[in-house]
Order: structure tokens, then sequence, then C-alpha cells
């Protein structure tokens, strides 16, 4: 038999450990919630630096923006268009153009080449029907009968046919 005053002193010692770990779970807890606002913290730190950035490299572009705009304004003169300058066709700004000088050459206007044997015929699959079709059927103009040219030269130089209007530049 053991004396009384060993059991209760056994039992005092399974209460203070059962506290101590109570004690120990609820500051490990503890911990862990300021951990992760700590974490939460320094995301947040980081997003707000992140977007002091954006704001100073936005705040330098508008300052650069004024300065140009200042530049241009104070010592290019240049200014922002008035409804006076637009153009409304495409012959306005033709008419703008300066005349060629003198020795320059002659634009081309319009360049075509054809096919080296002009008697052969490129068969095509229709994708409505899937039948062959012929190019000369199809498109349906005939081929000139000339014979075909074999230099670089020929071919340039031999009128190409061409009957749609040609667009000129006014000089």
């Amino acid at each position: 038999m053991m004396p009384y005053g060993s059991r209760l002193r056994q039992t005092g010692w399974f209460v203070l450990l059962a506290v101590c770990a109570a004690i120990f779970l609820v500051l490990t807890f503890h911990v862990n919630s300021v951990k992760n606002k700590v974490h939460l913290a320094e995301r947040s730190i980081i997003a707000l630096e992140l977007e002091k950035q954006t704001l100073e490299i936005e705040f330098e572009a508008r300052c650069n923006q004024q300065q140009l705009a200042n530049w241009n304004k104070i010592d290019f003169g240049y200014e922002a268009p008035k409804a006076d300058q637009y153009l409304d066709s495409p012959r306005q700004l033709a008419a703008l153009g300066l005349a060629r000088g003198p020795g320059a050459p002659e634009p081309i206007r319009v360049a075509r080449a054809e096919d080296e044997d002009e008697t052969t015929l490129i068969s095509m699959v229709s994708p409505l029907t899937g039948s062959q079709d012929r190019e000369e059927e199809s498109s349906g103009s005939k081929r000139s009968s000339r014979p075909a040219a074999k230099t670089l030269a020929e071919r340039l130089s031999r009128s190409s046919g061409f009957s749609g209007q040609i667009a000129q530049v006014s000089e």
C-alpha cells in the first residue's frame, strides 16, 4: 500500500503536465496565427511596394510627357493639328507631293510576270464541288496565244494585256 500523499502527488503531476500540454497547444495555435498575420502583412507590403513603383513610373512618364510637350511647344514650335489641316481624299494628299527632280527615273506603275509556258493550264479543285476546274474555264478569260518569253527582259518588255485602270499619281 502506498501512502496517500504519493497518490495525490502523482495526480498533481499529471494535472500539471496536462495544463502544460494545454498551454503548449494554445501557444502553438497563437504562434501559427501570428505567423499567418505576418505573412499576410508581408504580402500586403510587397503589393504596396509594387503599386508604389507603378505610381512612380507613371509619375515619371507623365512628367516626361509634360516636358516633351513643353519642348515641342517652346523649342520646336510644334502644335496639335487643326481642323483645316486634315485632308478629305488621297488626291489632296497626292497634290501635296513634290515633282520628280531632274534626271529621276520614271516610277514603275505595274509589274506582272507571266508563266514560262503560257499554254500550260493549272488544274484546281473546287472547294464546293470537289471537281477539277481549269483556271482558263473558271476565270472566264482566254490566255493570249503569244509565244512564251524566255528572259526577264523579254517578259518585262512585252505589253501585259492588262485592261484595268491604273491609278496615276498627279505630278
